[in-house]
């Protein structure tokens, strides 16, 4: 086998769907013998929104035609309130979807592009080598062996591939908060039908998809489409109950949390429920990403202990490294040791996200002070542009040169382009994943060996990057990253021929 991939979640079957793009059959291991229906992730938020947009893949997962729409208007930090109507194009895209309709939608588009996913396989061993990686599967038949030539373990925060190769994972873990999460039915007058607000007598309306802090913890209400409303609370240093989680226990917590009783009935419906509780947390990013012919992505190479950002960071590992791994399958570029030098940083960043949030959400006077402080600088533009880019994961830019363009090493901007062939968007053009030189010149005089080139301009009506940048060409990945942009009237070719070597491998290769 060419890429064998432990783990059939969202961050496995992505990494499939790009391996299948780029010409590689990868084989897919996943213990389960059918999708997991514990309720997990409530959705994506930031780039990643983007990037599933650039794979065709928004409306699938959104239930709704049309490309994703960025959040002008409120949010939140640290159940701060987040006004991105005053950033200029703001980043922060979001897409609530269950993570159970993740996991379908993903699956579906790795069959469909050929990936060979074995259900109730599972991983329990490897030895590598010089020349490839043998795994001992597990499987209703029987054991059996697999040779691959890359391996890669997607297989959550307890990854066997990880602990198998000796990665160590570095963090902290602490024991202060208590999370219950659950589905649940609530008085229907209590919903506002035009905002979706939950108002509690006692305490206030409460807005959809937004947490809040009080004295005495957090809560969040949550009423997802097509399932009951789920509601969240967190208490620090409550004392551990015993047993299995109860809707009586939900019930007191939230009354703890916003000192007003809440009636929390049975959710309704047969589909699967939430209803747990977490005791403490987790933060760690793996020692390296790469031992040999192994490699790691998404939980299996960090967990965060707050913020919610691991699934957003885990599918974005999986694009980086899918169009690489293809690549030195084919016989392409070998770039697989920027993989750990371009992910890494994003990771390093969710967990000062994660800490930040933490921080600002503890208990106490002096935390309630800081969040004052926090909130009066919130009210700056520039302030709330940065926090929004952290939320969003866009302040992280891949390693570039100093004197590269400023558009280098970032995902690219979403543009409508005016073709002979009429008006495109970039995202759509992105979908085959494939590197793309985009000329916007007016000369049609630029050309890189073995890159699809698309003649264009800007149309008119869309207002996007350029205004600011005034590019004038760029060359792209295939995970859509920019590897080379130009401002001039008339661009250097030998630097974009250089690039394109760089990344892309040199003319006639795969």
């Amino acid at each position: 086998m060419d890429v064998v991939v432990v783990g059939g979640g969202p961050n496995g079957l992505m990494l499939a769907c790009e391996l299948a793009l780029g010409g590689v059959r990868p084989v897919v291991l996943e213990r389960r013998a059918e999708p997991s229906d514990e309720p997990r992730s409530n959705g994506l938020v930031g780039q990643v929104v983007r990037v599933v947009d650039r794979r065709g893949l928004h409306e699938a997962l959104s239930g709704r035609p049309g490309p994703p729409r960025p959040n002008n208007g409120y949010f939140m930090f640290a159940a701060l309130p987040l006004d991105l109507s005053m950033v200029a194009d703001s980043p922060v895209h979001t897409l609530p979807v269950p993570e159970l309709t993740t996991v379908r939608v993903l699956e579906r588009r790795a069959n469909d592009l050929g990936a060979d996913i074995r259900r109730g396989h599972e991983f329990t061993g490897l030895a590598q080598d010089e020349d490839g990686v043998t795994l001992t599967v597990d499987s209703p038949a029987g054991t059996y062996e697999l040779r691959a030539r890359y391996v890669v373990g997607a297989d959550s925060a307890h990854s066997p591939v990880r602990k198998a190769v000796g990665i160590g994972f570095p963090g902290v873990t602490h024991d202060r908060t208590t999370s219950r999460t659950a589905h649940v039915a609530l008085p229907a007058d209590w919903i506002d039908p035009a905002t979706g607000a939950l108002t509690v007598p006692g305490h206030g309306p409460i807005r959809p998809f937004l947490p809040i802090r009080t004295a005495h913890g957090g809560f969040s209400y949550a009423p997802l489409p097509g399932h009951p409303p789920l509601v969240t609370t967190v208490e620090w240093d409550a004392p551990e109950t015993d047993g299995p989680m109860t809707l009586a226990e939900m019930r007191a917590s939230v009354s703890r949390v916003l000192r007003a009783d809440v009636p929390l009935g049975p959710p309704p419906g047969a589909c699967p429920h939430a209803l747990r509780r977490i005791n403490g947390g987790n933060t760690r990013v793996a020692d390296r990403y790469r031992d040999g012919r192994v490699f790691l992505v998404g939980d299996a190479a960090h967990v965060f202990a707050a913020g919610g950002t691991g699934l957003n960071i885990g599918m974005q590992d999986a694009v980086n490294l899918g169009w690489k791994l293809a690549a030195a399958v084919n016989g392409g570029a070998d770039v697989l040791d920027t993989y750990e030098a371009e992910r890494r940083p994003a990771a390093d960043r969710a967990v000062t996200y994660a800490r930040a949030q933490a921080a600002l959400l503890a208990p106490g006077d002096d935390v309630t002070g800081l969040r004052l402080l926090f909130g009066e600088l919130l009210a700056q533009p520039g302030v709330t542009r940065a926090i929004a880019d952290l939320v969003a994961g866009a302040d992280v830019r891949y390693p570039v040169a100093e004197d590269a363009h400023p558009l280098a090493g970032l995902l690219a901007p979403d543009l409508d382009l005016r073709t002979p062939d009429g008006v495109v968007r970039l995202a759509d053009l992105a979908r085959k994943a494939r590197p793309l030189l985009i000329d916007l010149t007016g000369t049609g005089g630029l050309r890189a060996d073995g890159v699809e080139v698309v003649r264009a301009t800007v149309d008119s009506d869309t207002v996007d990057v350029t205004e600011a940048t005034d590019v004038t060409a760029l060359l792209l990945r295939p995970d859509s990253h920019v590897a080379w942009a130009s401002s001039d009237a008339h661009p250097d070719q030998d630097a974009l021929r250089a690039a394109a070597r760089h990344w892309f491998g040199a003319p006639g290769s795969a």
